[in-house]
């Protein structure tokens, strides 16, 4: 990429980092979530113990959901404020995804590691590779993130309504969530699957090439 578009992309990502911290709409909505979720989790278990790829599970189904939470505002927000026409002319499509997939990465990132350890400790479930756990973590929440941008986008330029976002987004995001949720499952019980790391990270270079290739045709189509 050329200097301007990374000075694009980050004017891009400092915008939604002002928006959100002046409003903190985003953060709290899907902190809330999160924590509600592993509230309603932990009462219901009432101290059993997980088994590992369940345990594994439960953290990827709320990440997923926290994503669902707060990708459909990504674009919606822009509408309502009524900054969707300012930024279609002043921001490029490339610098727009990205800006956007980056600040969504890095919410989830960050309600991964607020979550993650009162999961541990409320559900006593011990970590054997905490450097492939963190590392599942951060490409499994960007693959996450440039799908829910784009999916965000695609929704808000079709008008559909958000209902439908839980739909497309299932599919879309299988192909990671297996593969995280079998390597976490692997970190709780100390078991190998070093070949998933693979499978996340080319998951995540054919999501950026497609996502990168269809927001031109998306963010340009009017």
């Amino acid at each position: 990429m050329h200097v301007s578009l990374y000075r694009a992309i980050e004017a891009v990502f400092c915008k939604e980092m002002r928006i959100s911290l002046r409003s903190r709409s985003s953060w709290l909505v899907v902190l809330m979530f999160a924590l509600t979720t592993l509230s309603c989790v932990s009462l219901l278990m009432q101290g059993d113990v997980l088994s590992p790829r369940l345990a594994a599970a439960m953290i990827w189904v709320i990440l997923f959901f926290s994503l669902l939470s707060g990708a459909g505002r990504g674009f919606a927000d822009e509408e309502q404020m009524g900054t969707m026409t300012a930024l279609s002319v002043y921001g490029t499509s490339q610098a727009v995804l990205f800006g956007k997939s980056l600040f969504m990465a890095l919410l989830l990132m960050a309600l991964a590691m607020v979550v993650l350890p009162i999961y541990l400790v409320l559900m006593d479930v011990a970590v054997f590779s905490l450097p492939v756990l963190l590392l599942t973590l951060l490409m499994g929440t960007y693959g996450m993130a440039m799908a829910g941008t784009l999916l965000s986008a695609l929704m808000a330029g079709a008008r559909v309504q958000n209902g439908l976002l839980p739909v497309l987004m299932l599919p879309v995001l299988l192909p990671v969530l297996l593969p995280a949720i079998l390597l976490t499952a692997g970190c709780f019980s100390g078991e190998t699957h070093g070949s998933y790391l693979v499978g996340i990270a080319l998951y995540d270079a054919i999501m950026t090439a497609a996502a990168s290739l269809l927001f031109d045709f998306l963010w340009y189509e009017d």
